[in-house]
């Protein structure tokens, strides 16, 4: 199941400047392969201004913590071991499991999005356009690849490698980005659209259904075929997705007002792959980019800033109920500012609240917490293993 980090477009004016911090807790890789014996249990990482804490995934107690200044995002590797820290120069691997935050980095300009589909984890580098592929459980093991491919200009994009080899990728440059295109295993065009402007984000369905977000709707990528579905507005803007593999139902944000300094959307878009076709079901409250995620059944995941987990039947619509975790928020206008956060794994949603310093874990099944932590840096980002 693929799933993606968010908007990165501005990090080169918000982190050029900043370097990474040297720490004691940092080992070379070859030692932190070494001393590879578990450490935290099913880990879960968040983000603060000036370093990463690392979580019992049960308790929430803080088992490490890694200075680490700028703004670094963190992404699941692909594995049941490693994360991926979105640093200003790369994507630095570390060892969540074994609580060190390793020298292994895939260096890249201006990097992107991470995308985990098929067994494969995919990298996209805004700078250069370049496209690097490797299989996750190498990490640790094996030297980390080069570049796979390069878009023929550098843009904001994303990158999906499918089970059959072939290649999903944007297409764009520094001043527009139009669309997809589609490579096979041998690097060969088999499909391009180019009638997506603003194309942004992605998600795999079931069925190896890709689905990119556009100011105009979605593009879907399904057997060899690429299929636009519109928005019923003129402005009409899909940025942010996630997908699940027991669906074939894309969850996704959803804009109408394209000259706001910052729309806050109460509607959230359902693109149904096997129809082509988009649905918009209002949660009756505001969210954000980093509100959207899926259950174990497929079922759709909004965080709302009523502070409620809003679970959304994909087929039908509707909303079937509804789990408080947190009091009323709102969202900054600057979106590199913490705002609350959801990570799934399994039948466990972990929620952050920056404005206390907190974050819990939520059965699904049942609704109730089940343990909460408290950090000493304000939480903005938060992701886990995949494993646990």
């Amino acid at each position: 199941m693929a799933r993606t980090t968010r908007y990165v477009a501005l990090m080169a004016t918000t982190v050029s400047t900043l370097a990474l911090a040297a720490c004691a807790t940092e080992q070379p890789a070859a030692e932190a392969r070494k001393d590879a014996a578990p450490v935290v249990a099913n880990p879960v990482a968040v983000t603060y201004d000036g370093g990463i804490a690392l979580l019992d995934g049960k308790t929430l107690k803080v088992a490490k913590d890694f200075p680490l200044e700028g703004f670094n995002r963190i992404n699941p590797a692909g594995n049941d071991r490693h994360l991926l820290v979105t640093t200003s120069t790369g994507f630095r691997v570390l060892d969540a499991v074994g609580a060190v935050l390793t020298d292994d980095e895939v260096k890249a300009a201006k990097p992107g999005h991470v995308v985990r589909h098929a067994g494969k984890t995919v990298l996209f580098a805004d700078g250069t356009g370049e496209v690097t592929v490797f299989d996750p459980k190498t990490i640790g093991t094996s030297a980390l690849p080069s570049p796979k491919h390069k878009t023929p200009e550098a843009h904001h994009g994303v990158a999906v490698e499918l089970e059959n080899g072939e290649l999903v990728t944007t297409i764009g440059n520094k001043d527009k980005r139009l669309g997809i295109v589609v490579l096979d295993k041998n690097k060969k065009e088999i499909a391009r659209n180019e009638q997506c402007p603003g194309v942004h984000g992605e998600a795999a369905a079931q069925g190896e259904a890709v689905v990119v977000g556009c100011e105009t709707g979605a593009l879907i990528y399904r057997n060899g075929v690429i299929t636009k579905v519109t928005s019923p507005d003129p402005y009409g803007r899909i940025g942010n997705q996630s997908g699940s593999d027991v669906s074939p139902i894309t969850l996704g944000d959803y804009k109408v007002d394209k000259a706001a300094e910052l729309e806050r959307p109460n509607r959230v878009s359902l693109i149904d792959t096997e129809k082509a076709t988009i649905k918009h079901v209002d949660i009756g409250t505001s969210y954000t980019f980093r509100s959207l995620a899926r259950g174990p059944q497929g079922e759709a995941l909004v965080l709302g800033t009523d502070g409620q987990i809003h679970v959304i039947d994909p087929v039908s619509g509707s909303v079937t109920r509804k789990i408080a975790v947190l009091g009323s928020w709102q969202e900054p206008l600057e979106w590199q500012q913490p705002r609350p956060a959801i990570f799934v794994r399994g039948g466990t949603a972990y929620v952050t609240d920056p404005g206390k310093k907190e974050i819990h874990s939520v059965d699904l099944a049942s609704g109730t917490k089940t343990a909460t932590g408290t950090l000493s840096g304000t939480p903005n980002e938060v992701s886990g293993v995949l494993g646990g």
